[in-house]
């Protein structure tokens, strides 16, 4: 059975010290573990992540689908986690976090900051009519 994409993506972060291939090569990535709101199974998600002062900022673009990533509601639910995180250049560490949600001015200007930069984020923009939320993930 062929490897998923997201399996593909954890074993590189793993086997290279957090270092992946495209399409994130050279980019700050976690792996984000989170716990399912109704079923309570463990999983792991690989997500490009951006600075805002001691945060992680993770976006629940789901690729500009019309509905929010699964991660997004298991984070909502149980916002106390673990993530493994990496710069692109090769340092990881694991880091227990509180998930928040960013709101208002705060999150438009985290969201414009992503978006200046990173096309592939205002392509999913426009692809949805929900706002696409972004989450604070703070070390604890």
């Amino acid at each position: 059975m062929a490897e998923d994409f997201n399996s593909r993506v954890i074993r590189e972060f793993r086997e290279n010290d957090g270092r992946v291939g495209e399409p994130f090569t050279g980019l700050p990535m976690a792996l984000v573990h989170h716990v399912g709101a109704r079923s309570g199974t463990e999983r792991i998600t690989p997500l490009r992540w951006f600075a805002d002062g001691g945060s992680y900022v993770i976006v629940a673009s789901n690729a500009g689908a019309p509905d929010h990533p699964a991660w997004y509601h298991n984070l909502k639910a149980n916002p106390d986690t673990v993530v493994e995180v990496s710069d692109g250049a090769g340092r990881v560490d694991t880091v227990t976090v509180r998930t928040s949600e960013l709101t208002g001015e705060h999150r438009d200007r985290i969201w414009t900051r992503i978006t200046d930069d990173n096309e592939a984020f205002a392509e999913y923009e426009r692809r949805t009519d929900r706002t696409i939320p972004l989450l604070a993930l703070t070390p604890r």
